[in-house]
Order: structure tokens, then C-alpha cells, then sequence
């Protein structure tokens, strides 16, 4: 037995919070009848649960994990009535049941995307308190001025308030373009597209190309594959390591925040409609404990790998 608004959470309906609140405006319904009482206890392997007419019957000991090399035009939303194509539909694993987008990339950006059917897993890998860092290789016009790219790694001011600051590598400069690694922990509504606007310049495409230890090679775009175990326990590590409050070579360091157990089992199929993509994860990292000092004004350089490591993506 687990609670209603737990059950509802791990299927990535809402928060446990917004949960509730759904709960006591008779939005749930439990084997059709409408339950408002906060603090019920259900089955999920009898009870049926339908929310707006959407019913719930995974089984949270079941739970599945995905990667996905999104292509433009493609949305994050399980709105059944969304006639564009979805990401959730890219992923024809017959096992999947009902996955949800572990956060969003919006419809012009490219890239790695998690699926999964655990909600707890993405709350601790998307959401902007815990600071699991992603990153992004952004294309602006022009030649970006050192200026500008000082300002998105020190913060700049967007309505939410000011930003924590990323780590930037210029990659290529010239008058006719330029191509930035940029790496983020919070991972704000179109973050980073809104942070170039603020210092004067249009992104003109932006893939994710990392989250955490997890990247994006070997995968084609379009295609997908099951997580294997080592993989999701990676990512938790990497959340781990943060909630202790390390923080990854360049960045801001992390709040501290109190972490949970996230169980069930892992996607078995492999998933990749080619047949067997490349893993593109590395294996779970030690915590880093210092904070590399920010670069200054970076020319086509960019700034340097120190220690002679692979640099993450």
C-alpha cells in the first residue's frame, strides 16, 4: 500500500504538494470513485486511478528509464490532444507504459532527453534546487564578444532574478558564428536562450548535449535506448554528490538538500530501433570538492581541461 499523492508523484502527475491539492478538488478518482482524503492509502497493482479521465496503472516496481536524441520539432508533453510529434512516442518499447519527459528541451532545441516512469528520478535530476548540471552546445550569430560570455558565467539578471552563474568554453569564433559549450544547474524555462538575449544575442540552435555524467554520444538523433542500471545509479550519484555539497569544476556550488531512495527496476530492452547505440554515459564519478576558479575573458580558446582529464559534456 502507498499513499495516493506518493503514487501520483512517482507517475509524474505533480509534486506530492500539487498532488494533494488535485486530491481534495475530487481530480482523483480511485477504482471510479472520487476520493478526497489526504493521507489515502492505495494497492497499485489492484486499484485503478484516473486523473482528468487519464488512468494510472503503473506499478511503481516497474519503473522504466530511457535516453532519447530528441530532433527539433519534436514536444515534451503527454497532452493526448497535442497533434504535434511527441517524444514520449519516439520511445516504441512495448514495456514502457506511461513515461513522461525527465524535465523539457523545447521544441527548436536538440538533444539528450530522459524518459522515464519515475517520477521521484526526475524531480531529483530536473529540478533547478538540486543542481544536477547540464550542458548545452549553443550557436549564436556573429562573433561573440569576451564581454558577453564574462557576463553568462558570472550571472546575468532574468525576470525570475539573477542566474547562478555556468561555466563557458568558447568552442569557435568568427564573424559569421560562434559555437559555446555552456554547462547550468538550474535549468530555468528556456534558461539558456533567455540568458544570451540578455546580453545581446539570438541562439540560432542549442543541443543537450550532457546531463550530469550521462551524455549524448553514440546515439543518433531520433533514436533511443534503455538506461542500464549502472547508468540511472550514476545519475543518482552524481545527485548525491551534489546534495553533499560538491560542486562540478567551474560552477557554483550546490545547496545542500536533504535526499531520498528512489527503487524499482530498469528498463531490460536495450531499445535502439538500430539496434545496439553506443553507451554514451560514463560510469559514476567521485564528488569533486573545490570550485575551479571561473576564466576570465576567453578567446577562441576557450578555457583549458585541467588535470589532463576528459572534459564533461
Amino acid at each position: 500500500m502507498v499513499r495516493l499523492n506518493k503514487f501520483l508523484a512517482d507517475n509524474g502527475v505533480a509534486s506530492r504538494r500539487r498532488s494533494d491539492e488535485l486530491i481534495l478538488g475530487g481530480k482523483v478518482l480511485v477504482d471510479g470513485d472520487v476520493v478526497t482524503e489526504l493521507g489515502t492509502k492505495i494497492d497499485p497493482r489492484t486499484q485503478v486511478v484516473d486523473v482528468d479521465g487519464v488512468i494510472l496503472r503503473s506499478d511503481p516496481r516497474e519503473r522504466r528509464y530511457y535516453i532519447l536524441h530528441k530532433p527539433a520539432g519534436v514536444v515534451c508533453t503527454n497532452e493526448v490532444r497535442e497533434t504535434r510529434p511527441r517524444a514520449i512516442d519516439l520511445v516504441t518499447d512495448p514495456k514502457k507504459g506511461r513515461i513522461f519527459t525527465v524535465g523539457r528541451l523545447d521544441e527548436e532545441s536538440k538533444g539528450l532527453l530522459l524518459l522515464t516512469s519515475d517520477g521521484e528520478f526526475a524531480e531529483r535530476i530536473a529540478h533547478p534546487r538540486f543542481g544536477v548540471p547540464k550542458t548545452y552546445l549553443v550557436r549564436v550569430p556573429g562573433q561573440i564578444t569576451d564581454d558577453a560570455v564574462q557576463k553568462i558565467r558570472e550571472g546575468v539578471y532574468l525576470a525570475e532574478g539573477r542566474t547562478a552563474g555556468a561555466r563557458v568554453i568558447v568552442k569557435r569564433r568568427t564573424a559569421n558564428g560562434s559555437t559555446l559549450e555552456v554547462t547550468i544547474q538550474e535549468g530555468r524555462n528556456r534558461e539558456v536562450r533567455r540568458i544570451f538575449v540578455r546580453v545581446g544575442y539570438k541562439v540560432t540552435s542549442l543541443t543537450r548535449t550532457q546531463i550530469g555524467p550521462l551524455g549524448i554520444r553514440g546515439l543518433r538523433e531520433g533514436k533511443w535506448r534503455a538506461l542500464s542500471r549502472d547508468e540511472v545509479e550514476a545519475l543518482l550519484a552524481e545527485h548525491e554528490s551534489l546534495e553533499a555539497g560538491a560542486a562540478p569544476e567551474g560552477l557554483p556550488r550546490a545547496p545542500s538538500r536533504r535526499s531520498s531512495n528512489s527503487g524499482g527496476s530498469y528498463g531490460g530492452s536495450q531499445g535502439d530501433s538500430t539496434g545496439g547505440a553506443r553507451r554514451g554515459a560514463r560510469s559514476s564519478r567521485g564528488s569533486r570538492s573545490s570550485r575551479g576558479a571561473r576564466r576570465g575573458a576567453g578567446g577562441a580558446r576557450g578555457a583549458r581541461r585541467r588535470g589532463g582529464g576528459r572534459r564533461r559534456r
